[in-house]
């Protein structure tokens, strides 16, 4: 009898494993109305957006890939990534990581799950696992449901990359499932903080609101001139550089730096919160962090980090200032108008002609020649040149270009109008204006690599 008690008393002294841990905190997490929310409208919103603002006459021509999602559904993902970058991904992983600890903290049940678990290390594990596991499916749900409602509703048709060139359903289909695991590691780097905030500040709305509020900073940041080695060190840079995926010659230098600084701040943070976690006084109920822990322990360190990356980068990358440069500009420009030049050829039953006969060129200026033809801004002109075969005399084409400080431009032709003015054209999708009247390019802040 004595040794039954004895062996019953061990088996419940036992810790509770990870994997068992692991399972308890997802079923916590799945089990409250919001997350299950959040899991229906990341899987169904998306494809009844994309399908409806397909159907529509006005299309997002300010958004990435917007122009294109009447030609096909593959435009739809992208788009969505677009928004869920901006938006979305930081208030899903602020919903998710952001309140995992402070929920405990609010409900009082932090001695309950210690005598359960009897491992403040399996607890953190568990729910840092948890968490990690909604979030993918949410974003999974997003990058699904948007490719299947755009090819349902638009069809399987092929995508016309950021400098003109096409890509074929199948390259498409690769691309942009490349590019949503790309966004992975930002998304992961908020997730990160989101688990510091919610550990460091406990109670507080902040731990909650802390991913979306670092999120709104760095969108802001990359509105501004910023030198090319700030831009890339931000943690969020790689929600923007996935759309070097999609040129002739992939732009993957900014996009290869954006992830690996991601992920160096999401292995950062999670230290950081793991660290905070195992320090606090767990007897004291009050007690749910210290503000100057919050401080020295949590953010002091990544804005140490912010610096340490900067320097790194500014480094091992040759390019300075802004990255928007008279050449590269150019030469992005005379790219893309000899790629949909081709295709406007091909709409309009013309002989076809290639991009080596065309040989375009771009001329560009800013501020019409009174200013220094670099950084971005609405007053760049480019004056395209290109040759037809047997035809003696040179076309030209003008555009006015407005390029932002991230390196993406649209070009809005301003003549003549044969060539780049407002006109119909007949597409095995129906009727569609003029591919060379309005396109979005992509200017590579660190290199330029000739297409």
């Amino acid at each position: 009898m004595t040794a039954t008690i004895a062996a019953d008393s061990i088996v419940r002294a036992r810790r509770v494993s990870v994997a068992r841990g692991y399972r308890f905190e997802l079923v916590k997490l799945v089990s409250q109305w919001r997350i299950r929310l959040l899991v229906l409208a990341c899987w169904i919103a998306p494809a009844l957006f994309v399908a409806a603002v397909s159907q529509q006459s006005s299309l997002p021509v300010d958004t990435l890939f917007g122009r294109w999602m009447h030609a096909t559904g593959w435009a739809g993902p992208l788009v969505t990534l677009g928004f869920a970058g901006t938006w979305a991904l930081p208030l899903l992983t602020s919903v998710v990581a952001g309140d995992v600890f402070a929920s405990e903290d609010r409900l009082g049940t932090w001695r309950h799950l210690l005598v359960a678990v009897r491992s403040p290390r399996r607890i953190f594990a568990a729910k840092a696992l948890s968490s990690l596991t909604v979030i993918l499916l949410l974003v999974a749900g997003l990058a699904c449901s948007s490719a299947v409602g755009g090819v349902i509703a638009v069809g399987n048709q092929p995508l016309v990359g950021l400098d003109g060139h096409l890509l074929t359903p199948g390259d498409a289909a690769g691309k942009i499932l490349l590019a949503w695991v790309c966004v992975l590691a930002p998304t992961l780097a908020l997730a990160a903080i989101g688990l510091l905030g919610s550990v460091a500040l406990g109670r507080s709305p902040m731990g909650l609101l802390l991913p979306a509020l670092v999120a709104l900073t760095m969108q802001l940041a990359q509105m501004l001139p910023l030198p090319v080695a700030v831009r890339l060190a931000l943690p969020g840079y790689a929600f923007i550089a996935w759309s070097g995926l999609f040129t002739s010659s992939a732009q993957l230098g900014p996009l290869l730096i954006g992830i690996v600084v991601s992920l160096v701040w999401a292995v950062t943070a999670t230290a950081l919160a793991y660290m905070l976690f195992l320090r606090r006084d767990f007897t004291n109920l009050t007690d749910d962090g210290s503000a100057r822990r919050a401080v020295t322990v949590g953010a002091l360190p990544l804005v140490g980090l912010l610096a340490v990356t900067v320097g790194v980068v500014a480094v091992a990358t040759p390019a300075t200032g802004t990255g928007i440069e008279q050449d590269k500009v150019q030469r992005s420009v005379a790219t893309a108008f000899a790629h949909l030049y081709r295709m406007q050829t091909k709409q309009l039953n013309r002989p076809d002609v290639t991009e080596g006969q065309l040989q375009a060129t771009a001329t560009c200026n800013k501020g019409g020649g009174k200013l220094a033809a670099e950084g971005p801004g609405n007053d760049w002109r480019c004056v395209v040149s290109w040759h037809l075969p047997d035809v003696e005399a040179a076309g030209s084409a003008i555009y006015q270009l407005d390029v932002t400080p991230d390196g993406r431009f649209v070009a809005d032709g301003d003549g003549p109008k044969e060539v780049n003015g407002y006109f119909l054209v007949r597409t095995s999708t129906g009727d569609a204006p003029n591919p060379l009247w309005q396109f979005d390019g992509n200017v590579e802040l660190l290199h330029t690599t000739k297409g």
